[in-house]
């Protein structure tokens, strides 16, 4: 079946100038063109579903170039794409582990304000973050 780019950047969730973009940036260079517009295929999916991530993890478009031009060059290539990859299974480990710290100071404050409207006022938790300053994470007392 064939997508054109209004249906592709729909379903990358994208706008058809970005999906011109990326065009211009050279990074469909497996996809076709009938009669100077590129027309997608079931088998280029594969090929937008990694470029739909890299984009969404926040990689610079030149970055996601390189990745395209090395694809391109073939198998000789397979070690720099597997590194590539592989920055980037650490960029998002690090980024699970800070949306972990953020996610347990939301978790703090939502605990403080449900003791404080069951009670009725924020005398009742004013004390429950550590007194000293720090930027630590609070803890929920017992």
């Amino acid at each position: 079946m064939s997508y054109s780019v209004s249906e592709v950047a729909k379903m990358m969730n994208v706008s058809t100038y970005t999906i011109r973009y990326y065009d211009k940036e050279g990074l469909f260079p497996m996809v076709k063109r009938v009669n100077g517009i590129r027309v997608f295929e079931d088998k280029d999916f594969p090929w937008l579903r990694m470029l739909n991530c890299l984009k969404n993890l926040n990689l610079p478009i030149k970055k996601i170039k390189e990745y395209v031009d090395l694809a391109v060059r073939g198998d000789e290539t397979l070690k720099e794409r597997y590194q590539l990859i592989l920055e980037q299974e650490e960029n998002i480990q690090k980024q699970i582990q800070e949306l972990q710290y953020y996610k347990k100071q939301i978790d703090f404050k939502k605990a403080y304000y449900e003791k404080a409207i069951e009670v009725g006022t924020e005398e009742a938790v004013k004390d429950w973050p550590n007194p000293a300053a720090t930027l630590d994470v609070d803890e929920v007392p017992d």
